[in-house]
C-alpha cells in the first residue's frame, strides 16, 4: 500500500507527499493493503488531529490542514477503490474532519497598485505575485508554468492550457495582456524562471512590509485577491468559479460573501434615527 501511495505522490501536489510521509511514520513503514481497513484509517485520523509539523516537530499540525491531509488520505482511498484494489469502499465509514472557517485575507485593488509601484529585491517574485493578482493561479501551477502552455484564442487574446497540480483540472483560461508582459519575454522552458518556493515566505513578507500592506497575506493571498476584485467589480460567480478551476460554484460563494452588496443593504435598512 505505501509504494501505491508513494507511486501516486509522483503525479500530485506537495500534499499528497506531506500526507504520505504521515502516514508512513503512523504505520512505522509498513502496511499492505489488507491492513486497510476502516478502524485503521479511523486511528489515522485520530494520529492527524494530534500529530505535529513534519519540518517544526515541536509544533501541532493546524486543524485545517489536518482536514486537507485527511481528504487527500479518503481521495487515495477512493483511488483505489476505484483500480480495484479494494473489494469495498472504506471512504462510506470514515467520517472528514470538520475544517474551521478562517477569515480570508485578501489585498484591494488599490493595494495590488500600491504593491505594483513598490520595488522588489527579487524581480521575479513580484513579476509572479502580480501575474497570480491578475489570473488567480496557485503558486503550484506559476512555478510550474511554461511557455508551451501560452496559446492564442479564437479572439485573438492569449490564454493558458493548464492542467491545475492540485486538482488535476484541464483548464482554458483567458489572461490579459497585462499578465502575459509579467512573464517577460518569450522562451522556452519554465516561464518564472529562478523562482523558488522559499522566496514566498521572508522575502515576499518583506516586500509586502516595504509597500505599506500591514494585513497578513500569503501568495495565496493573491488568488484569493483575485476573486474578491473580480466579484466586486460585478463579474459573476460561475466565471469566477471557472477561472479559479473550481470544482464547485459553492467554494467560490465565500468570495461573494466576502463583497455582499445586499448585506451592507440589510445592515442600513434598520435605523433608530
Amino acid at each position: 500500500f505505501l509504494a501505491y501511495f508513494k507511486k501516486m505522490c509522483r503525479s500530485k501536489d506537495q500534499k499528497w507527499t506531506f500526507v504520505y510521509q504521515h502516514f508512513y511514520n503512523f504505520v512505522k513503514g509498513q502496511c499492505t493493503f489488507g491492513e486497510v481497513n476502516v478502524d485503521l484509517c479511523k486511528k489515522f485520523r485520530e494520529y492527524l488531529l494530534n500529530a505535529k509539523q513534519l519540518k517544526h516537530s515541536n509544533r501541532p499540525i493546524s486543524l485545517n490542514s489536518a482536514s486537507g491531509y485527511y481528504s487527500t488520505f479518503r481521495g487515495l482511498l477512493k483511488i483505489a477503490y476505484r483500480d480495484k484494489w479494494f473489494r469495498e469502499n472504506i471512504n462510506d465509514y470514515l467520517d472528514k474532519i470538520e475544517p474551521q472557517d478562517v477569515k480570508k485575507e485578501y489585498l484591494t485593488l488599490d493595494e495590488v497598485k500600491q504593491l505594483a509601484a513598490t520595488p522588489c529585491d527579487i524581480p521575479v517574485l513580484k513579476a509572479a505575485s502580480l501575474f497570480a493578482c491578475l489570473t488567480g493561479l496557485r503558486i503550484s501551477d506559476i512555478l510550474n508554468l511554461q511557455w508551451e502552455d501560452f496559446a492564442i484564442a479564437p479572439d485573438q487574446g492569449y490564454c493558458l492550457r493548464i492542467r491545475t497540480q492540485k486538482t488535476q483540472t484541464e483548464a482554458t483560461l483567458p489572461i490579459s495582456y497585462e499578465a502575459y508582459e509579467l512573464c517577460g519575454t518569450p522562451d522556452t522552458g519554465k516561464v518564472f524562471k529562478g523562482l523558488k518556493r522559499s522566496m514566498i515566505n521572508y522575502p515576499l513578507k518583506n516586500w509586502l512590509k516595504k509597500a505599506g500592506i500591514t494585513k497578513p497575506i500569503t501568495f495565496h493571498g493573491f488568488r484569493h485577491s483575485y476573486a474578491v476584485i473580480q466579484i466586486s467589480l460585478g463579474t459573476d460567480i460561475y466565471t469566477v468559479s471557472k477561472m479559479l478551476t473550481h470544482k464547485n460554484v459553492s467554494t467560490t460563494q465565500i468570495y461573494a460573501d466576502l463583497v455582499n452588496v445586499k448585506k451592507r443593504e440589510t445592515a442600513n435598512k434598520i435605523s433608530l434615527k
